[in-house]
């Protein structure tokens, strides 16, 4: 028989409660379980679809190749999950871009709006809160996994306005979060109230030694005057020293100075905006993160590629411009690398007071919001699944038979313990989450 308790061992032994607050707290007498382990998540956002023959792998199961979109990940190929035939079976008012972004977190129509995109109806914002944030309020409704931010919301040159094009994280029906674009103001938020404090406890340094000078200089009642306020500096210093934020596990990245926001500063701008979500994960600012890049119908030109057009309009080429599907394969790539790149920054962290690394217990979910850019098509989403933590069986390429992508998310949350029975539109989780360990 297992003793889980020290108030079990005690009434076993025929001893007295009594005896408690003098029994050391051994770790096989525990009062509550073993904890779980971290588990993370990262939304990763693509736009414009993907081009199919060099993204699917031509085998399934453990034993198959990575096509040329995806080689940035052969690293991690024993870690990476592709899924094909899943598709966002969301239909109702506004275009498939519109529909492709806002419904594919929230897996639930647009409400009736006045945006018009394209020859479809006009259509507003989604009508159900997005995955990651249901993720986000289960994990912080426990004080075990309850982090400082709860969830983080980054974005790569995504346009600054709001519309159903550019959102695809909803805190509810009809309530979209802005992606934070900008990295010098993201690391304000991760670690400005930090810095402040630092500065404050500086400023406190110099006060404690005027003070004391002052004092020297003045009769009895006036110092014990001068007395009440040293002591209000000394309270305050003890709340420095006890502020979580003056003891970070991994100090903040450096970040390279006056980047560009703007197109050609995109890769920077990568660079410095997953350093710091890392870095955040690392110390246990928040356990569930999105990354989007653009906008659907995102316009980048990638010259660093030497790819001139906007993204957009090369992804509505037809299949037999080969130059275009050439390029259409350069900028899909490089997202991929973008990806590796992330998954390796996580995998080179220990995971804190654990085994492994972050990436062990990270999930980075890759998406689109159309499985191909000419046809508008939401049918074979290009999911791909990159690290650990969720028990899924990685190391494989799966293959559905055009699966509502409604399930996915329900795989996800109830590998977070999350058991919900349904998510988004009430049509699409009737068969379950899709098995994926």
């Amino acid at each position: 028989m297992t003793i889980t308790t020290r108030r079990q061992f005690l009434h076993r032994l025929g001893l007295s409660a009594s005896v408690l607050p003098f029994l050391p707290a051994l770790p096989s007498l525990a009062q509550s379980p073993a904890t779980r382990p971290r588990q993370r998540i990262i939304f990763m956002f693509t736009p414009n679809g993907t081009v199919p023959t060099d993204f699917w792998p031509d085998q399934t199961g453990a034993d198959f190749q990575l096509k040329r979109i995806l080689t940035p990940l052969e690293p991690f190929k024993n870690k990476t999950l592709t899924l094909k035939g899943v598709s966002n079976k969301i239909r109702g008012d506004g275009d498939g871009h519109m529909r492709g972004i806002s419904c594919l977190l929230t897996a639930d129509e647009l409400f009736p709006g006045n945006i018009q995109g394209g020859s479809d109806k006009p259509a507003g914002w989604a009508k159900n809160i997005s995955i990651d944030q249901e993720i986000r309020n289960f994990l912080q409704s426990n004080p075990a996994t309850a982090t400082r931010f709860g969830s983080l919301e980054l974005g790569v040159a995504v346009p600054n306005r709001a519309d159903p094009w550019t959102r695809k994280t909803y805190a509810g029906p009809n309530k979209p979060l802005a992606p934070l674009s900008d990295p010098y103001a993201v690391f304000e938020k991760l670690y400005g109230q930090m810095k402040d404090r630092e500065h404050l406890g500086s400023v406190l340094d110099e006060v404690r030694d005027d003070l004391r000078l002052v004092g020297s200089h003045l009769n009895a009642d006036e110092r014990a005057l001068l007395d009440q306020h040293a002591q209000f500096v000394r309270e305050m210093e003890n709340d420095l020293k006890a502020a979580e934020t003056t003891r970070l596990l991994f100090p903040p990245p450096t970040l390279e100075p006056g980047v560009a926001l703007d197109n050609d500063g995109i890769p920077k701008i990568t660079s410095m905006q997953t350093d710091m979500l890392v870095n955040a994960f690392a110390n246990d600012f928040a356990r569930v993160a999105s990354l989007q890049f653009t906008n659907s119908v995102g316009q980048a030109r990638m010259r660093w590629l030497g790819v001139d057009e906007g993204h957009h309009g090369l992804s509505h080429e037809p299949d037999n411009n080969l130059k275009a599907q050439e390029d259409l394969v350069k900028i899909n790539t490089w997202f991929c690398e973008q990806l590796a790149d992330l998954a390796r920054k996580l995998d080179a962290i220990p995971e804190p007071g654990g085994t492994g690394t972050l990436l062990d217990n990270t999930t980075i979910v890759w998406a689109n919001e159309l499985g191909k850019g000419n046809s508008h098509t939401l049918d074979n989403i290009p999911f791909c699944l990159v690290g650990g933590g969720l028990g899924f069986q990685s190391g494989q390429a799966l293959q559905f038979e055009d699966v509502p992508h409604n399930r996915l998310w329900l795989s996800i949350a109830h590998a977070f313990g999350h058991q919900i029975p349904s998510f988004g539109h009430k049509d699409h989780s009737a068969n379950g989450p899709l098995t994926l360990a």
